[in-house]
């Protein structure tokens, strides 16, 4: 049976846990609890909840849990990704943060950039704070989940390597501690969320892609 967190949380969990054992019986409960409530706290931050993506081809699902802060249906693109809308979702520290695949495909690269961390709040983060791009190649459509660190999030963890094939809503990293996650996707996909949703990662569908040779009639 999986963990219900993640397995980062153990570094984290482990000597929270050993050191409110040793208060514990070195001076008892009061003593205890301050590093009882600390791991409380990075279990509930790690935590790892199954998810249930919709299963169809065309559905673009979130990549993070959160809140839609920014939507831009006419993104100018870059080298890396093509023009088309971009949806910027911001985790809070309360929000589960593992992210998992927007949709099935291959990973075609990784571009990390390091950066600043500003508030992942703020739309410009994307600019300047340390980031991860993962490009995903879907049938003709090329779809980019960008991970951003924010002012508290500091370390940001890719769990794939270009040309892994991975299925919608299954499990690519994880932020620590509050960040931002964008979805750069395909010109012509259908946004069907609005800024102040709230979304889920693996099941809350973004937007439909264009009708293809990958996505009809399954």
């Amino acid at each position: 049976m999986p963990l219900p967190f993640a397995s980062d949380a153990l570094r984290f969990a482990a000597p929270l846990a050993a050191l409110a054992a040793l208060a514990l019986f070195a001076l008892g409960p009061w003593a205890a609890l301050p590093f009882a409530l600390g791991l409380v706290v990075v279990l509930g931050f790690f935590r790892d909840p199954e998810r249930v993506p919709p299963g169809d081809p065309r559905a673009v699902v979130a990549a993070a849990d959160g809140r839609v802060t920014d939507i831009d249906l006419a993104w100018a693109g870059n080298e890396l990704i093509p023009a088309g809308p971009r949806v910027g979702v911001f985790l809070s520290v309360l929000n589960v943060h593992i992210n998992r695949s927007p949709a099935d495909g291959e990973v075609v690269s990784l571009h990390y950039v390091p950066g600043q961390f500003l508030n992942a709040l703020r739309a410009e983060s994307a600019e300047f704070n340390e980031s991860n791009l993962i490009r995903l190649q879907r049938g003709p459509h090329v779809i980019g989940v960008r991970q951003i660190a924010g002012a508290i999030a500091r370390r940001i963890v890719c769990r794939v390597r270009p040309g892994d094939k991975v299925r919608q809503g299954e499990r690519i990293g994880l932020i620590r501690f509050g960040s931002r996650t964008e979805h750069l996707l395909p010109a012509g996909t259908e946004i069907c969320v609005r800024v102040g949703d709230r979304v889920r990662a693996g099941e809350t569908i973004l937007g439909w892609l264009p009708a293809d040779s990958t996505t009809r009639g399954a």
